[in-house]
């Protein structure tokens, strides 16, 4: 159950430029303003997605003036029209995307979007084309580098399911964990219990998986970076 998640790639590259470093606080930004909307005027804290989208702060090292001043936009102390919308789309090889953005000019957006698409073999199909193909999941992961465990995978593996993990992806040396958004919390929380070191992120998951040629591969990692480069853009998901 894997999917292409920009901030995935984004979260484990070190040294990252001064642009794409503002870049990324940028998006962040945004995505605390909306998630701190969300919360319905309470504290912003309690709320799981302004926790998530923090950790990912915490992780780039977005200064936590900006992080402040954000979340003050979301509840109101501070006047901001910003829209979160999905964008879906096919891509190189006929994979499914599902494209989070975050606008203040929606009809600009689409259009910027829409020429990137089309620019990498890709094109943009009405709403609800393509989003029964995900489900939302909470994700924990862990890498396993960072952990002092010296558990093989079969063990972690298990560890994660008795934590109430419903399923599992290994790339490299993390491990994802889907779970169900309300319980992602208590995932992390027990597999912290046990000494482990968790990240947490609320993800749109493939259903089901498709195979491409390794073209389309290469196409679809260019239609990727391409739009993640688009300031909009908060994240792409696919079912490759």
């Amino acid at each position: 159950m894997s999917g292409h998640s920009h901030w995935a790639g984004i979260k484990h590259k070190k040294g990252l430029a001064d642009a794409k470093r503002s870049q990324i606080f940028s998006k962040l930004a945004k995505e605390l303003t909306i998630a701190a909307r969300e919360s319905g005027g309470g504290n912003p804290m309690a709320h799981p997605r302004v926790r998530t989208v923090m950790e990912k702060a915490k992780e780039v090292n977005m200064p936590s003036e900006n992080v402040e001043r954000a979340i003050k936009k979301g509840t109101g102390e501070d006047t901001v029209q910003l829209e979160e919308m999905f964008i879906e789309a096919y891509g190189p090889g006929g994979i499914a995307l599902l494209i989070s953005a975050i606008t203040d000019n929606r009809n600009r957006t689409i259009g910027e979007i829409k020429q990137v698409l089309q620019r990498n073999q890709g094109k943009m199909v009405e709403g609800g084309a393509v989003r029964w193909l995900f489900e939302r999941k909470g994700v924990a992961t862990v890498d396993q580098s960072e952990t002092n465990l010296a558990l093989q995978k079969e063990a972690f593996e298990l560890l994660a399911i008795e934590a109430g993990a419903e399923d599992l992806y290994w790339h490299n040396r993390n491990l994802d964990m889907y779970a169900n958004p309300a319980n992602l919390a208590s995932l992390k929380e027990k597999l912290q219990e046990k000494g482990l070191q968790v990240t947490t992120s609320l993800d749109w998951v493939p259903k089901e998986h498709v195979q491409i040629s390794h073209n389309n591969h290469a196409a679809a990692e260019q239609l990727f970076e391409a739009l993640s480069n688009q300031d909009d853009v908060q994240d792409i998901y696919s079912n490759l």
